[in-house]
């Protein structure tokens, strides 16, 4: 585990640019969820993630990444992460998971969810909520004074009680300038150990749960992360800021209801 010395604390105005940039992201998924249907290829998906990023001022954090090639990470079925965009056409009952990030005034918003195409089997629709009971579980943990072995085991404890397996060779991480930094964020571990979780820091915690078991393999290209059972994998995540009074969840954007809209006439 690494030292918590080089975590970086950000201050409060950092945390108002991170918000920012994770407002951004948010939204950008959610239009992105929208898109998402039977027939629609994942690059077009992933060019209009481009341009809703760049037409709002930002840039895609993932394009040129270490050489990848994409704005969004897609992801279908038994691809766990890091999958590229292609002329592949969504299909009724696939799972696709989309990972995006922006850099926004020089900070980085980081957020994935996994999309049922269409009617999926009930099985793997369980896999997509439990991951993201698993996240939300996890983000409980995100308080000063618990510790990152917390976080994991709140993820590992919940989907390994459901028969799942959590991915062990990628994990969440640190963000702020850049898109990863310290400490990486395991989604296993042991409660109460690890270091101590302060006001300040910024995690994107990201369960990544597979329906079969942990281990996975690296295409030939080099990214694209599958699972070696050839067994579906879930993916949820949010950039979360660790604040006094507990987490706030950077990238989480307020559910839009129709009705809200409607002008009163009095």
């Amino acid at each position: 585990m690494h030292d918590s010395r080089m975590i970086i604390g950000k201050s409060k105005k950092e945390i108002d640019k991170m918000r920012a940039a994770g407002q951004l992201v948010g939204s950008v998924l959610r239009e992105l969820r929208g898109m998402v249907a039977p027939g629609i290829t994942t690059i077009e998906i992933d060019r209009a993630a481009e341009k809703m990023i760049r037409d709002a001022g930002a840039l895609p954090t993932f394009k040129g990444y270490h050489g990848f090639p994409f704005s969004i990470c897609a992801s279908v079925n038994e691809q766990v992460v890091h999958g590229f965009p292609s002329i592949y056409k969504l299909k009724e009952g696939d799972l696709f998971s989309i990972d995006c990030g922006v850099t926004l005034e020089g900070f980085v918003g980081d957020t994935a969810t996994t999309v049922p195409v269409g009617t999926v089997r009930e099985e793997w629709q369980k896999l997509i909520r439990v991951t993201e009971e698993c996240l939300e579980r996890a983000i409980e943990q995100c308080r000063p004074g618990k510790h990152l072995g917390d976080i994991g085991w709140a993820v590992q404890e919940l989907a390994e009680s459901h028969g799942y397996a959590v991915v062990r060779d990628y994990v969440g991480h640190g963000i702020g300038r850049q898109m990863h930094e310290d400490p990486q964020i395991p989604n296993y571990g042991k409660p109460g150990k690890g270091p101590k979780i302060k006001a300040g820091y910024v995690f994107a915690v990201e369960p990544m749960v597979n329906l079969g078991g942990h281990h996975t393999k690296v295409l030939s290209d080099g990214w694209t992360v599958v699972t070696l059972d050839g067994q579906p994998s879930a993916h949820s995540e949010h950039t979360i800021a660790i604040m006094d009074d507990g987490p706030e969840v950077l990238t989480r954007v307020p559910v839009v209801h129709q009705q809200s809209v409607v002008m009163s006439c009095n």
